[in-house]
């Protein structure tokens, strides 16, 4: 099996590469599409086809590259059926495993920073969206949020995985990778170390956190799969602005 943790920049989002050596057939999970030219010369250079792109939720912080790799790359567009989004071509659901070839992901509903937010299960690591950080959460004051599912997503689904379980989040502000559930249980200040639910909703009612900037123009994008504006002001030109490499791989 070949993985990769690929990192964009802008958004300081991270790309999660699944190929199976034996089919040659690759998988996605949250593609940015300022980073799709560096993606599809990564798959190029390790023999794999694009199958499926694989997204956790309908980001407000950058486009998905979904759109744009089915027309480049002829891969397949997967999202929460939760989102009932027209441009999929496979809704996934909970209890229902996404396989190719040696690769079985399994995807675990885990709402609260959007109501439609998915997780995925693979082997002894779970790529958690913004529903998990590494010692931190993503927020939950728009797109149907809720802090109180959030700490029922994590608590009853993601903190029930064995404590050595890999945790990939879909962000990191402080060029931190990886963490596991049992570092997330004992150290998260916001929903480890005995958090109570009401110690959770009084932290995510007092984040006081600015509108998202690229918001307005991501959501709608998103819900297409992935088409960015064809006018963005100035300042924010670079969400859709092609780069070439990543810092992490």
């Amino acid at each position: 099996m070949i993985f990769k943790q690929l990192f964009e920049p802008v958004s300081s989002t991270y790309t999660y590469l699944l190929g199976c050596e034996e089919t040659g057939q690759a998988v996605l999970i949250d593609p940015v599409v300022s980073a799709m030219d560096r993606d599809l010369t990564l798959l190029n250079d390790l023999g794999l086809t694009l199958a499926y792109t694989v997204d956790t939720h309908i980001h407000a912080d950058h486009i998905t590259a979904a759109l744009e790799l089915k027309r480049k790359a002829g891969s397949r567009i997967v999202a929460p059926a939760f989102d009932h989004l027209p441009c999929t071509d496979h809704a996934i659901e909970e209890g229902v495993p996404l396989v190719v070839g040696s690769i079985s992901v399994d995807p675990l509903h885990t709402p609260g920073h959007t109501d439609g937010h998915f997780s995925y299960r693979f082997n002894n690591c779970v790529f958690t969206g913004d529903a998990l950080l590494i010692d931190g959460c993503g927020r939950t004051d728009f797109q149907n949020g809720d802090a109180r599912a959030l700490y029922h997503s994590v608590h009853k689904k993601l903190f029930t995985l064995p404590e050595d379980t890999l945790v990939y989040p879909g962000h990191d502000y402080h060029q931190r990778r990886v963490s596991s559930i049992g570092q997330e249980m004992k150290r998260n200040p916001r929903l480890g170390l005995d958090k109570s639910m009401d110690e959770f909703l009084d932290i995510m009612r007092n984040l006081n956190l600015p509108y998202p900037r690229f918001i307005d123009y991501a959501v709608p994008g998103n819900k297409l799969c992935g088409v960015c504006p064809s006018h963005l002001p100035e300042d924010l030109e670079k969400y859709c602005q092609q780069i070439t490499e990543s810092t992490q791989g």
